[in-house]
């Protein structure tokens, strides 16, 4: 199986700071915000915007990890934060690829029953597949591909960030 990069490291941080920037004046009126990523890759993508918000503005960024199971995701989400340190507050909920919108959609949910100032989304990746009605508010690449296609975003430690198509 061949991978085609459809994000090389260099534009996967230009997209970093260009959400970054757009988080900033979307919640520029707010002392405090929480970027909350879904486990893993969803998770490696907030901490990055989060550093690059820290530089560019002087709002505090809490940071959130959440852990849905993807292939069950009715059953319960934990976040490494609690309800009340996210409550009445911005919150921006970010992932790696946007699919089919099932993961999202369902973070989503649990987010909702908490009251927030504002609730926006970010992807890096929007894939265009949506069978929930579920929309990225920030992304850094829309997609359009057949559903034998797999995007996959890579965040290694070395810093060569890169997303392929397979």
């Amino acid at each position: 199986m061949s991978k085609n990069i459809i994000l090389t490291n260099q534009e996967i941080e230009h997209k970093i700071k260009r959400i970054a920037y757009q988080i900033y004046e979307t919640f520029v009126e707010e002392e405090e915000i929480v970027i909350a990523g879904i486990a893993a890759n969803g998770f490696i993508f907030a901490k990055k915007i989060a550093l690059v918000l820290e530089t560019i503005s002087p709002i505090k960024v809490s940071l959130c990890e959440v852990q849905i199971n993807k292939q069950n995701p009715d059953l319960p989400i934990h976040t490494s934060l609690s309800k009340e340190h996210y409550a009445n507050k911005g919150l921006i909920l970010v992932d790696d690829v946007l699919n089919s919108g099932t993961t999202l959609i369902y973070a989503v949910r649990h987010f909702i029953d908490v009251p927030l100032k504002k609730f926006k989304t970010a992807v890096l990746v929007d894939r265009n597949h949506k069978k929930y009605p579920v929309k990225a508010d920030f992304k850094g690449i829309s997609l359009s591909t057949s559903l034998l296609e797999h995007v996959q975003v890579v965040f290694d430690e070395d810093n060569d960030n890169y997303a392929y198509l397979s």
